[in-house]
């Protein structure tokens, strides 16, 4: 299939696509409200549903199916009952249940994804303005996963404290939520919106009280009124740490031992607008990364982890880059290329060692229709680059009901001694009240940096447009450029000097028979030029069928099919070099997913074809255990097998947790991976005790081991073991 064939059917597609959407018949009214009953005398958060003041409650109950059947009627009554006083939200949930024997709560480890247990979620958007949000999330274990909204996208990376317990009984189960004022941005005395669901995963239901395209996020909510005379205190939150680490490299025979306090102080201006100060800022009770293997020539993407850049990420996204594209044919970095703002440049050396953050400061929130956030941050010197001065301030607009115009601005290179800066411009469209359910977005951006030494074709600009829809019809086109000197020196770039256009069409049935739920079909198409000339790569993936069951089991068959024209040799693997030349190849692809519900979880999948001018066959396992929310294992392994003419290799990837969940306050954690590419073992061990939110004691050991060339055996190579604590103290 030619470029030209694809772009042309993705286009008539699409135009078809939006006719379906305007034409469609309209879905029940959703425009829905509730009050809210003030308290005097607030519940004790006990997941049990006896406190007197739970009585005068306005009870929220007519939720409807979202899955299987949109607006259908649940399978089994859920209440939501809503207080408030002056310091916090309080919600009470029944939820009922004519089989309480088969409640899945398996999740027992604060933090970790609920995707698996039954769960209610509470959505919260203080500023009701379609755009942002909070999500707080129970399961019957009362494991409380908090979230916040980016471009419409749930990132369960945010971290807030509140307060939650829930307890199972013989009609189902009971839960209730404090959510502080103190936690949440607002403007005060006006109508918040607000949305309540409920997910059953033995039968894959999903229920909300509002919804539309099959989908619960701040631009489908209800509104929230009746709230007065809300207080965030002082407004201010202090949180000392202190961490004491201890150190060992066994190559050089070198040791280290430090204590470390850090101090990080969060000041609301506003109840809308914050402010926050970190010193000496301390990262090392963050997760470490998953390891990737990387087959391509191109920059891989890890997302951002660390606590103190993700609180109000979303004020600083932009353009819409990495959330929309939902493209098969792309991958994470490809659809994050452009990303003009990338907070893991920061404190982070090239090869991912920690660099010092001396002090930083931010200023971030809404007032009125604008979103405004600033950040500064002071990065010490390292490995012969001087202490940074960072900076980086973000403005947005809110025009119309869903769609924002904005600025960004940074300055400073984190990983060099050149002088760098950053101007970039995004336009964003959101209508998600489109007739039947269906949604339009579309994004413009535009960005200009300028380097010391890099003089002209130092712009980025791009373009999409979607038509994100669940059911039936769905599709979208884009168009990126990233000139060759464009260096966004606190952004993410995979690839420069190229044009990038993409296209996606796909139909979704939504089945609901006796066995099959749902039935996908799916082209994907990506095709990168480089701006002086000639292709650079080309991929077209078809999802030829993809079947899900009323499990939530999928079987999927695809095949994918690329060009890649190397202007320069590529050594892919040590010793083995792909000459110049322009490569067409081809493979199927089988994948099998188990529900996420089921205690033994198994994901396969494995491709065998053609690969530049030989052969791969690839296999992915992973295998998921849970007996019961005290102990949880995962085993996942990756092996790619190449064979070409200029030699022949094989990649292996395996990772294992055990995790060992005592409480739902004190857990402990091991992620062990292996890859045969840096021949080397590393051990992450961390054993977290939450007394209660907004409190942590931390016990971190990595290790790694290094295979030697001289006996082929695994010796230590480093060791580090800390211990952290830190405590917020709310004013």
């Amino acid at each position: 299939m030619t470029t030209q064939v694809i772009k042309k059917t993705s286009l008539v597609g699409l135009a078809g696509l939006l006719s379906a959407a305007v034409l469609a018949a309209d879905e029940p009214a959703m425009d829905k409200s509730t009050s809210i009953a003030r308290t005097n005398s607030p519940p004790i958060i006990d997941g049990v549903l006896d406190d007197p003041a739970w009585a005068q409650a306005v009870v929220v109950s007519d939720l409807h199916q979202v899955k299987p059947v949109e607006y259908a009627e649940p399978s089994e009554r859920t209440e939501f009952l809503l207080l408030y006083d002056s310091a916090a939200i309080y919600v009470g949930i029944r939820a009922f249940d004519n089989s309480p024997e088969g409640i899945v709560a398996r999740v027992l480890r604060q933090g970790e994804g609920l995707r698996g247990d039954d769960r209610v979620r509470l959505l919260l958007s203080p500023f009701n303005d379609k755009r942002s949000g909070f999500t707080f999330l129970l399961n019957p274990n009362g494991v409380r996963l908090e979230g916040i909204y980016k471009d419409g996208d749930f990132d369960r990376d945010w971290t807030g404290i509140w307060h939650g317990d829930a307890q199972i009984n013989d009609e189902g189960w009971t839960a209730e939520m404090k959510i502080p004022f103190k936690t949440l941005s607002f403007t005060a005395d006006s109508d918040w919106a607000a949305n309540f669901s409920r997910e059953i995963v033995r039968k894959q239901e999903d229920m909300a009280w509002v919804s539309r395209n099959r989908e619960v996020n701040p631009r489908i909510v209800g509104t929230l009124s009746g709230m007065t005379g809300l207080s965030q205190g002082k407004g201010l939150d202090i949180v000392p740490a202190l961490s004491m680490s201890s150190s060992r490299n066994y190559v050089d025979g070198s040791d280290d031992t430090s204590i470390e306090p850090s101090l990080d102080v969060f000041y609301k201006l506003t109840p809308g607008l914050n402010a926050s100060l970190t010193v000496n800022t301390d990262f090392s009770a963050t997760e470490v990364d998953n390891r990737q293997v990387n087959l391509t020539r191109f920059n891989l993407f890890f997302p951002e982890k660390r606590a103190f850049f993700l609180r109000e990420s979303d004020i600083f996204e932009f353009g819409g880059i990495g959330g929309e594209e939902r493209n098969r044919a792309i991958t994470r970095a490809d659809r994050e290329n452009g990303r003009p703002y990338f907070s893991r440049r920061i404190g982070l050396s090239t090869t991912g060692q920690p660099v010092d953050l001396i002090a930083g400061a931010k200023l971030s929130g809404r007032t009125g229709r604008w979103n405004i956030g600033a950040q500064y941050i002071r990065q010490d010197d390292f490995e012969g680059i001087d202490a940074t001065d960072i900076f980086v301030a973000r403005v947005s607009a809110n025009v119309f009901q869903e769609s924002s115009v904005g600025l960004i601005i940074t300055e400073g290179d984190p990983r060099s001694n050149l002088d760098n800066t950053l101007v970039g411009l995004d336009y964003l469209y959101r209508n998600s009240r489109l007739p039947g359910g269906r949604q339009f977005n579309a994004s413009f951006w535009y960005q200009q940096s300028s380097t010391t030494g890099l003089d002209g074709d130092d712009a980025a600009f791009g373009m999409l447009v979607t038509s994100p829809n669940n059911t039936g019809w769905r599709g979208s086109l884009a168009y990126r450029e990233i000139q060759e000197n464009f260096y966004p020196a606190l952004g993410f770039v995979s690839r420069s000097g190229v044009r990038q256009g993409l296209a996606n069409l796909g139909y979704t049935w939504n089945v609901n028979g006796s066995t099959i739920r749902n039935i996908n079909m799916s082209v994907d198409a990506q095709q990168i030029d480089l701006i002086r000339g000639g292709l650079q790569s080309q991929l077209v993936e078809f999802e030829l069928i993809e079947f899900e069951n009323n499990s939530a089991d999928k079987i999927k068959l695809g095949y994918r099919q690329d060009k890649e024209r190397l202007t320069e040799p590529f050594e892919i693997s040590e010793g083995v070099t792909i000459p110049v030349g322009t490569y067409t190849y081809g493979s199927p692809e089988l994948r099998l997913e188990t529900g996420s519900q089921r205690a033994v979880r198994l994901v396969l999948s494995y491709r065998d074809g053609d690969f530049y001018d030989g052969t791969i066959r690839s296999a992915e396992t992973e295998i998921t255990w849970k007996p019961s929310g005290h102990f949880n294992t995962q085993i996942a392994f990756r092996i790619d097998e190449v064979d070409l003419p200029q030699g022949s290799f094989t990649t292996e990837l395996v990772s294992t947790r055990l995790d060992f969940v005592f409480s739902n306050t004190l857990s402990w954690v091991n992620l062990i991976q292996y890859d045969n590419v840096t021949n080397s073992i590393g051990l992450n061990s961390r054993l977290h005790w939450v007394p209660e939110a907004g409190r942590n004691i931390y016990l971190v050991l990595n290790h790694n081991w290094v295979e030697t060339m001289t006996d082929n055996n695994f010796h230590s190579a480093t060791n580090d073991f800390t211990i952290k604590a830190d405590y917020t103290f709310r004013f």
